[in-house]
C-alpha cells in the first residue's frame, strides 16, 4: 500500500511512461514539475502554448526539452482545446492544467465535441494528502468542482474515493460521510443523507467499500476522539481512508487547511473523465505538481 506521495512516484515509474499533454505550458512552475516527471521516466510530454515563450523559460530554469513535443498555440482557449482533442483522439494518455484559469480548463473538458466528459458523467474531483504524522494518506473529495452534491451525486462521488484508495493499494476503502456530529440530525441534511449512505454501503449497493456516517471529523480521523464520544460498532471512525465532505465550502476549508497551517503535502485530479486530467492551483509548487501528475498517471486505464 502507498502510504507516502513520494511512493507514487515509484509505482508510476514502474508502470511506464505516459504521454502528457500540458495546457498552456508556459509556465515556470508547470514546466519544472512536467521535467522531473519525465527525468523520473513518468511521462512524455506534449506541451500546448507560445512555443517561443516555452522555450525561453526552459532556458532560464535550465530545463532540457529538447526531445518534447511542442505544439505552438498563441490563444489560451486554443491551446486547451488542442490539448484535450489529443487525450480524447488518443493521442495523449493524461491532460495537465498549466498557465490558464480553472473555469477555461474545465469548459475544455467539458466540450461537447470533443470533451472528455462521457454522456451524463460526473465530473469531480478528488485529493490525495499527506498528513504530518498520519500514517497512511488521506483521500477526500469534493474540494474544488461540485458546490453542493445531492444524494446521488454523493454515492457517485463514493466511487471515486473508491477508485482513488484502490490506485493507492487499498482494497476495501474506509469511508467516513463528514457532518456536524457523529450522531444522525433529522434537521441536518448531510447528516440524514450519510445515515442513508451507510446503510446502502452495508447492503452492498456501493461495491466493495465500507462506509460509515454521519461522522464528524475528529471521529472519523482520531480513535482518541472516537472513544471519548462513545462511537462503537464503526471501522471507519478514528481510521479512515477517505473522505465525503457534504458541499464544497467545508471540503474547501480543511483541504487548504491541511496544506497552508499543517504543512500537508497533497496530489489531485479531475475524476469521472474519460482520462484523468491534473487540476492543480497556479500558485501550487512543482513538488505538488510532480505528485498529482504521478497520481494522474497511476489512475490510467
Amino acid at each position: 500500500m502507498i502510504t507516502r506521495l513520494e511512493e507514487l512516484v515509484i509505482e508510476a515509474r514502474r508502470k511506464g511512461a505516459s504521454r502528457l499533454a500540458v495546457a498552456c505550458a508556459a509556465d515556470a512552475h508547470t514546466l519544472e514539475a512536467v521535467a522531473a516527471a519525465a527525468a523520473e521516466g513518468i511521462v512524455e510530454p506534449i506541451l500546448f502554448g507560445d512555443a517561443k515563450l516555452i522555450a525561453e523559460i526552459c532556458a532560464a530554469e535550465g530545463i532540457d526539452a529538447a526531445s518534447w513535443t511542442v505544439v505552438d498555440v498563441n490563444n489560451t482557449r486554443k491551446a486547451v482545446a488542442e490539448a484535450v482533442r489529443a487525450v480524447s483522439e488518443g493521442r495523449a494518455d493524461v491532460l495537465m492544467k498549466g498557465l490558464v484559469s480553472t473555469d477555461v480548463y474545465m469548459r475544455g473538458i467539458l466540450d461537447k465535441e470533443c470533451g472528455l466528459l462521457p454522456p451524463k458523467g460526473t465530473l469531480s474531483h478528488v485529493s490525495v494528502i499527506e498528513l504530518p504524522g498520519r500514517e497512511k494518506l488521506l483521500t477526500v473529495a469534493d474540494v474544488a468542482v461540485i458546490p453542493a452534491p445531492d444524494f446521488r451525486q454523493k454515492c457517485t462521488l463514493i466511487g471515486y474515493l473508491a477508485a482513488t484508495a484502490r490506485v493507492l493499494g487499498v482494497e476495501r476503502p474506509k469511508i467516513a460521510c463528514i457532518a456536524p456530529s457523529e450522531q444522525v440530525l433529522p434537521t441536518v441534511p448531510s447528516s440524514t443523507e450519510a445515515a442513508i449512505i451507510a446503510k446502502m454501503a452495508d447492503r452492498g449497493q456501493l461495491g466493495d467499500v465500507i462506509v460509515d456516517g454521519p461522522l464528524s471529523l475528529d471521529v472519523a480521523l482520531w480513535k482518541d476522539a472516537a472513544e471519548v464520544k462513545k462511537v462503537k460498532g464503526s471501522s471507519v471512525a478514528g481510521d479512515a481512508d477517505c473522505l465525503l465532505f457534504p458541499n464544497i465550502e467545508s471540503g474547501n476549508v480543511f483541504f487548504k487547511s491541511a496544506t497552508h497551517l499543517a504543512g500537508a503535502d497533497i496530489a489531485a485530479m479531475v475524476t469521472g473523465t474519460a482520462a484523468p486530467c491534473v487540476l492543480t492551483s497556479r500558485g501550487d509548487t512543482p513538488r505538488t505538481k510532480l505528485f498529482s501528475i504521478a497520481l494522474a498517471c497511476l489512475a490510467k486505464k
